[in-house]
C-alpha cells in the first residue's frame, strides 16, 4: 500500500513539474501575442508653478520639479503638471508612482551646462561605463509614466561633437559662432576642451577594474548621456510627447518589466553621432506602436548587453511587440543588436513603414557577442528609398570580413558564438534599395532556419547568400536594375530554396554559386525566362548543388 502511495505522489509531483514548466515558457505567435501591463496613477496633481517653477526659458528648474515629483511620489503618487511654456532644467529623477506630465505648447529642455549633470556609473553598449547623468532617470521603479503632447529636449547640439562635411556652410559658421573647439584641421567642432580631448584620446567610456569615476574629470564632457535611461522599473508608460535632441541615444530602458512607448515623435540631426532613437535593453513584455522615429543611428532597436557582461547578466529583450510606426531617417528601421548577447527572442513587428533610412529590417552581430537571436516574426513592412540594404543579416558587424572565397581559419563554437536563427518574415514591399536581400553567416555558426515570403523588392542588385543553411524565399518578385549581375549570388550555403521566384530580367544569370559545400540550392514553381543561364558554379561548386523544380 505504501508502495503504490509513493508512486502516486511522485506521479502528482511529475505532473506539477511539467505543468510549471510549461507554464513558464510561454509559446506566442501571431494569435497569442505578449500581453503587456501598463502603470495606473491616482489623479492627484501636483502642478511645477507651486513648487516655485517658472517657465521663462531662462531659470533654471531643477530644484522645483525635482521636489514637485518627491512629493507626489511620497504622498501615493499622482500627476507632476508641467503646463505650456518654456521650461529650462537640469537632471530629473523619476520617482515612484508618478506620471510627469506635460501639457500642450510645454517646452522641457535641459541644460547645456556641462556642470548640472555629474559623472555616474551607467551603461555604454551593455557594460558598465563613466557617462555623465542623464536628463531623466529612474532606478528601480514601480509605476512611472512621461506622458503628454508637450517637447523634451536634450540640447544635445551642445554635447555633440560635428564635422564641417555633415552641414551646409551656413550651418557652420553659425556652429563656430556658438564658441567651442576646432580640430587641427579645422574640419570638425567639439564643444569643450574635455570633449576634443576624450575624441584625441580615443577614451574608453568603459569602468575597468581599478577605474574610479573620478579618473574621467579631464574627459567630462566627452561622456555624453542619453536623454531618458530608465533601469530596473517596472510598469512603465512613455506617451505623446516629442524626445528630440538627444546628446546620444534618446530613449534607453535597461531590464524594464512591461514597457509601452505609444505615440511618442523620437527626433535628432541625420548627423547626430550615437543619435538612436528607442534602445531596449534586456526588458520583458514591450509594446511600441503608433510613434514616428527621424533620427541619426538606429531607429528602433533591440539589445541585450555586449560581450561576457551581456552573457553574464544574462537577460534577453523578449516577448515584444512593434506596431505601427514609421521610421524617417536611420541607420535602420527595425535592428537587433549588434549587442545582443543576452539574446532576443519572441519579437513581433508589423504595420510599420520606413522611408529613408540605411538599412530596412537589420539584424547585425560579431564573433565574442555570443547570443541567441531567435523567434523573430516581421510581417507587412513598406520601404521606399532605402540606401543600401532592404533585408539585413551580417555576423561580422564592425570587423573585416572575408573576401569572396576567401579560405579562412574556421574557430570553434564557444558560448561567445552568436546565433541568427528562426527568423520570419513576409509581406514586405520595397521600392529603392540597393540590395534587396543580403545575409552573411559566420562559417562555425551559419545564419539558420529564414523563412521570407510574399516579398516585392525593386531594388538595383537582388539577393547575396554567404553562410547560410535552411533559407527559405518564397513568393519573390526581384525587380532589379543591373542585368549584367547574377540575380542570386550564393557561397558557401546549404538548403537555400526559391519557391516561385519571379523577376523583371529577360537575360543573364540566376544563380552565382560559390563554395564545394554549397549543396541544396533549390528552385521551384518559377518560370524563369529562356534566355536565363540557371546558374555558374565558381570556385568549386559543383552542378549537383543546384536542384531545379
Amino acid at each position: 500500500m505504501k508502495k503504490k502511495n509513493r508512486k502516486i505522489l511522485m506521479l502528482v509531483l511529475c505532473v506539477l513539474f511539467v505543468t510549471g514548466a510549461r507554464a513558464q515558457t510561454k509559446i506566442y505567435s501571431w494569435n497569442n501575442l505578449p500581453v503587456i501591463t501598463e502603470p495606473t496613477f491616482k489623479k492627484d496633481t501636483f502642478n511645477v508653478l507651486k513648487y516655485g517653477a517658472i517657465a521663462d526659458g531662462t531659470t533654471i528648474n531643477t530644484q522645483a520639479i525635482n521636489k514637485a515629483i518627491l512629493d507626489c511620489s511620497k504622498k501615493g503618487g499622482g500627476v507632476v503638471l508641467i503646463p505650456g511654456g518654456y521650461w529650462l532644467t537640469g537632471p530629473i529623477k523619476l520617482q515612484n508612482n508618478v506620471n510627469l506630465h506635460l501639457q500642450k505648447n510645454a517646452l522641457l529642455q535641459f541644460s547645456k551646462n556641462f556642470d548640472d549633470y555629474k559623472i555616474v556609473e551607467g551603461i555604454y553598449e551593455g557594460k558598465p561605463s563613466a557617462r555623465n547623468e542623464s536628463p531623466i532617470m529612474g532606478t528601480n521603479l514601480i509605476n512611472i509614466a512621461v506622458t503628454g503632447e508637450g517637447v523634451i529636449d536634450g540640447n544635445g547640439d551642445a554635447w555633440r561633437m560635428v564635422r564641417m562635411s555633415d552641414l551646409t556652410e551656413s550651418e557652420w559658421k553659425a556652429k563656430i559662432a556658438t564658441g567651442g573647439i576646432l580640430s587641427d584641421d579645422k574640419k570638425r567642432w567639439y564643444p569643450s576642451e574635455k570633449n576634443k580631448r576624450g575624441h584625441d584620446n580615443n577614451i574608453s567610456f568603459w569602468l575597468d577594474a581599478g577605474t574610479k569615476l573620478e579618473d574621467f574629470e579631464p574627459v567630462k564632457d566627452f561622456l555624453r548621456p542619453n536623454l531618458i535611461v530608465l533601469n530596473s522599473c517596472k510598469n512603465v508608460l512613455l506617451e505623446g510627447v516629442t524626445f528630440q535632441n538627444s546628446p546620444a541615444w534618446n530613449v534607453h530602458p535597461i531590464m524594464c518589466e512591461n514597457l509601452t512607448l505609444r505615440n511618442l515623435f523620437i527626433k535628432n540631426p541625420d548627423y547626430a553621432h550615437n543619435g538612436d532613437g528607442a534602445d531596449i535593453e534586456s526588458c520583458k513584455n514591450v509594446l511600441i506602436e503608433d510613434s514616428v522615429f527621424d533620427v541619426g543611428d538606429d531607429a528602433i532597436c533591440i539589445k541585450s548587453g555586449k560581450d561576457e557582461a551581456g552573457r553574464k547578466r544574462g537577460k534577453p529583450t523578449e516577448n515584444v511587440i512593434i506596431r505601427n510606426n514609421t521610421v524617417y531617417k536611420g541607420h535602420g528601421g527595425f535592428v537587433v543588436g549588434s549587442e545582443m548577447s543576452g539574446g532576443a527572442r519572441n519579437i513581433f513587428v508589423y504595420d510599420c513603414t520606413f522611408m529613408g533610412t540605411d538599412k530596412g529590417i537589420r539584424f547585425k552581430t560579431t564573433r565574442g557577442r555570443g547570443g541567441v537571436v531567435e523567434n523573430i516574426y516581421i510581417k507587412n513592412i513598406n520601404m521606399f528609398d532605402i540606401v543600401q540594404e532592404a533585408i539585413f543579416f551580417d555576423m561580422y558587424y564592425w570587423v573585416k570580413s572575408p573576401k569572396a572565397n576567401e579560405k579562412v581559419e574556421i574557430p570553434p563554437v564557444t558560448e561567445a558564438t552568436p546565433v541568427f536563427k528562426d527568423v520570419f518574415i513576409e509581406n514586405i514591399a520595397c521600392n529603392g534599395a540597393n540590395k534587396g536581400i543580403f545575409v552573411r553567416g559566420i562559417p562555425e555558426m551559419p545564419v539558420n532556419n529564414i523563412h521570407i515570403k510574399n516579398l516585392s523588392l525593386n531594388t538595383d542588385i537582388g539577393v547575396e547568400i554567404k553562410d547560410a543553411k535552411g533559407i527559405y524565399i518564397t513568393d519573390v518578385n526581384l525587380i532589379t536594375k543591373n542585368n549584367e549581375k547574377e540575380l542570386v549570388y550564393i557561397e558557401t550555403s546549404q538548403d537555400i530554396v526559391f519557391n516561385n521566384l519571379k523577376t523583371n530580367q529577360k537575360s543573364g544569370t540566376l544563380f552565382n554559386i560559390n563554395g564545394a559545400n554549397s549543396a541544396g540550392i533549390t528552385i521551384k514553381n518559377s518560370n524563369i525566362p529562356k534566355n536565363f543561364t540557371k546558374a555558374a558554379f565558381n570556385n568549386g561548386a559543383s552542378a549537383k548543388a543546384l536542384v531545379v523544380n
